[in-house]
C-alpha cells in the first residue's frame, strides 16, 4: 500500500510537471513577439456580414449587448443581426421592444426563436445558420460588448480564402469588481495572451472561445456544421475545420471585452462546464487527431490543449495524499524518493513565469497582478474537486445539458448580486460540502506536519487550505443569504 500511495503521489507530480513544461516552452516561442500584421492590400470586397446572438434569459445585459451590437460601424445595407432567442422570461419582452424600435430605424434585426432548445447553444447557431444572409458569421455571447470598429478590424484577415475564422483576445469589463473577478481575469490572460497566440502562430490548432470572433459561413458548412454531442461544441468545430485545412487568425493585439462572473457559483457553474465540454471534445476528437496526417508537434499539441483540465484530479489527488504521504515520508527507506519528488517544485516557478510574462502583456498594472500568483494557486487548488467532477462527467457520460453562467450585467452594486434571479444556490450541494471537507483535511494535515516537524510540507497545504475554504465559504455565503431571502 505504501508503494502504490509513492507510485501515484510521483507520478501525479511528473504529469502536473510535463505541463508546466509545456507551457514553459509556449512561453519562449512567445518571447519572439509573434504578433499578426494588418494586411496592407486586401482584395475583400464589401462583404455580407451576420452577427449571431445565441440568448437564453439575459435579462440583465440583453439592452447592453443589443446597444452594442447595433452600434458596429459596417454599412446597413451588408449587415444582418439575428437574436437567436430561446428565453423563457421577460428578457424576451425587453428584444421585442428593442427590435421594433431598431428595425424603425433601418437596422436588418430579426428575432429567430425556435419550439425548444435542442442542442441549446449548438442547435440555436444551427437553426439561425440556416436563414443567415451573411458570407461571413460573427458571434457574440450575451455578456460581451463589441467595439465599434470590431468588423473592420477582423474582416480584412480574410483576404486569404484559406482563412476559416478569426478570434479576438478577452478582455474584461469588470476585473475590478472584486478578488474574484481580478482572480478570474488574470487565470484567462494565461490563455488568451500566450496560448491562443503562440498555437496559431507556430500553425498549431486553436479553438474559437464561443464569441468574440468571425466564422466564414463556408467554413462552417464544410467541417460539418456545429455539433451538439458535447457542450463545446466551439472546440469542436473548430478543430473539425482546422482537420479540414481550415485556417485560423488569432488576433491578440484586439480585445473584446465580456463580464467575468461576479459571485462564486457562477464561477464553478462556468468552470463545470468548460471543462466538461473540453473533456468531451478531448473524448470525441484525439482519436481522429492522433489518425490525421499532421505533424507530431502538432498532435502533440492539440492533446495538451484538449487535456488541459486533466491536471485537476492530479491536484485533486495530491490534495488527498498528503497526510499519508507525510506518514510515509518519516519512514527512512522512503524519504529519499520524497527528496527526489521535490524537485518537482519546478512546476510552481515555471508557472509563475508564464503567469507573469501574461500579465505583463496584458495591460496595466501587470506588477500589481502578479502579487495575485498565491491567491491564483490557490483558487485553482479549490476549484480541483468542482472541475475533476465536470472531467469525469464528460469522460464517462453522455449528458449534454448546458448550464449557462449567471450573468449581472453593469448597473449591480456588490451587495446586489444575490439578488440576481438566475441565481438558484439556495442549498448545499455534494461538492460544496466535500470542499469544507476537504479544508478541514488540509488542516488536520497542516497539524500533522507541525508534529512530525516536516515543516516544507506546511506552505503547499496552506495552499489547499485557503482554497479549498475560500470556495466553500464563498458558496456558503451564497446559499445562506439566498436561503434567508427565500424565506423572509
Amino acid at each position: 500500500m505504501r508503494e502504490f500511495i509513492l507510485i501515484v503521489y510521483i507520478l501525479a507530480l511528473v504529469i502536473i510537471f510535463a505541463y508546466a513544461v509545456n507551457s514553459f516552452l509556449l512561453l519562449i516561442y512567445y518571447r519572439k513577439k509573434m504578433n499578426y500584421e494588418p494586411p496592407k492590400k486586401t482584395n475583400l470586397k464589401l462583404k455580407y456580414v451576420t452577427i449571431q446572438l445565441p440568448v437564453y434569459n439575459e435579462y440583465y445585459v440583453i439592452e447592453r449587448l443589443l446597444n452594442a451590437v447595433c452600434a458596429i460601424d459596417y454599412p446597413r445595407d451588408f449587415l444582418e443581426i439575428q437574436i437567436l432567442d430561446d428565453s423563457t422570461d421577460e428578457t424576451k419582452n425587453l428584444i421585442d421592444n428593442f427590435v421594433a424600435k431598431k428595425k424603425a430605424d433601418g437596422f436588418d434585426i430579426k428575432v429567430i426563436r425556435r419550439k425548444n432548445r435542442k442542442g441549446y447553444k449548438a442547435g440555436a447557431l444551427k437553426h439561425g445558420l440556416q436563414f443567415a444572409k451573411g458570407d461571413f458569421i460573427t458571434i457574440f455571447d450575451a455578456d460581451f460588448v463589441p467595439e465599434p470598429d470590431f468588423l473592420k478590424k477582423t474582416l480584412p484577415y480574410f483576404s486569404s480564402p484559406e482563412i476559416g475564422m478569426v478570434q479576438t483576445r478577452w478582455g474584461h469589463l469588470n476585473e475590478d469588481f472584486s478578488i474574484l473577478t481580478k482572480l478570474q481575469a488574470v487565470a484567462l490572460n494565461n490563455h488568451f495572451v500566450i496560448e491562443q497566440t503562440v498555437r496559431n502562430r507556430k500553425g498549431y490548432f486553436i479553438n474559437f472561445n464561443g464569441t468574440g470572433g468571425i466564422w466564414r459561413k463556408s467554413c462552417i458548412i464544410e467541417a460539418g456544421n456545429w455539433h451538439d454531442d458535447t457542450i463545446a461544441e466551439d472546440v469542436d468545430l473548430s478543430y473539425r475545420a482546422q482537420l479540414k485545412g481550415w485556417k485560423f487568425v488569432y488576433l491578440n493585439n484586439y480585445e473584446t471585452k465580456a463580464e467575468l462572473p461576479a459571485e462564486i457559483n457562477a464561477l464553478k457553474t462556468q468552470q463545470h462546464r468548460w471543462t466538461k465540454g473540453t473533456a468531451q471534445a478531448a473524448r470525441k476528437l484525439l482519436p481522429v487527431i492522433w489518425r490525421a496526417k499532421l505533424p507530431v508537434q502538432t498532435k502533440l499539441q492539440a492533446t495538451f490543449h484538449l487535456t488541459a483540465h486533466f491536471v485537476f484530479p492530479l491536484i485533486l489527488g495530491l490534495a488527498v495524499l498528503t497526510v499519508p504521504s507525510l506518514l510515509i515520508k518519516t519512514e527512512g527507506v522512503y524519504q529519499m524518493y520524497f527528496h527526489i519528488a521535490s524537485f518537482f517544485i519546478l512546476s510552481l516557478f515555471l508557472s509563475f513565469l508564464f503567469f507573469l510574462y501574461a500579465q505583463k502583456d496584458a495591460g496595466e498594472n501587470w506588477k500589481k497582478k502578479i502579487l495575485l500568483f498565491p491567491l491564483f494557486l490557490s483558487g485553482s487548488m479549490g476549484l480541483a474537486l468542482n472541475n475533476t467532477k465536470a472531467l469525469f462527467e464528460g469522460l464517462f457520460r453522455n449528458d449534454n445539458k448546458f448550464v449557462r453562467t449567471p450573468k449581472f450585467g453593469d448597473k449591480m452594486a456588490k451587495e446586489e448580486i444575490f439578488k440576481n434571479k438566475y441565481l438558484a444556490f439556495d442549498k448545499l450541494d455534494f461538492v460544496t460540502i466535500a470542499e469544507f471537507a476537504l479544508a478541514a483535511y488540509s488542516l488536520i494535515a497542516i497539524l500533522i506536519a507541525i508534529l512530525r516537524k516536516e515543516y516544507s510540507a506546511i506552505p503547499f497545504t496552506l495552499f489547499y487550505l485557503f482554497g479549498f475554504g475560500s470556495i466553500f465559504y464563498l458558496s456558503f455565503k451564497t446559499n445562506f443569504i439566498q436561503k434567508k431571502r427565500k424565506a423572509s
